[in-house]
């Protein structure tokens, strides 16, 4: 995926904070944030910090993985639920394959998601880890 800086420097809010947005309207809340509603289709929209806690309530592993990803091959996909009820899709780190189950409680974590380019841009972002 080709990023540039002042694409990384803008989605900074969503990528390093787990932003998501809520519903001026309906009151529902999302994520990825959107400037209008999926539910209502209102554009009054807010930004809000979601919870850094979760569980999982659904997985895929995947080993055919794209190219810059094959060192973290097997990656864990997970459908997150977080503690407000919005779900997030997110790899989960720091956890084998065979470990994972419905219900595993997870944290939000800033990690390094790729490295850009030859200019070695290093993009962060959530990934979730299981709680202890």
């Amino acid at each position: 995926m080709i990023m540039s800086p002042a694409r990384v420097w803008r989605e900074r809010g969503s990528r390093l904070r787990l932003e998501g947005s809520r519903c001026k309207k309906c009151g529902k809340m999302f994520y990825p944030p959107k400037p209008s509603c999926p539910y209502c289709s209102s554009l009054e929209t807010e930004r809000i910090e979601l919870p850094r806690k979760g569980k999982v309530i659904s997985w895929t592993i995947e080993y055919t993985v794209p190219e810059g990803y094959r060192a973290e091959a097997p990656l864990v996909i997970a459908l997150i639920e977080l503690d407000n009820g919005v779900k997030v899709l997110s790899a989960l780190t720091d956890v084998e394959p065979d470990k994972v189950y419905d219900g595993m409680e997870v944290e939000a974590v800033l990690r390094i998601l790729w490295v850009e380019g030859a200019e070695g841009l290093i993009v962060y972002g959530i990934k979730f880890v299981p709680i202890q």
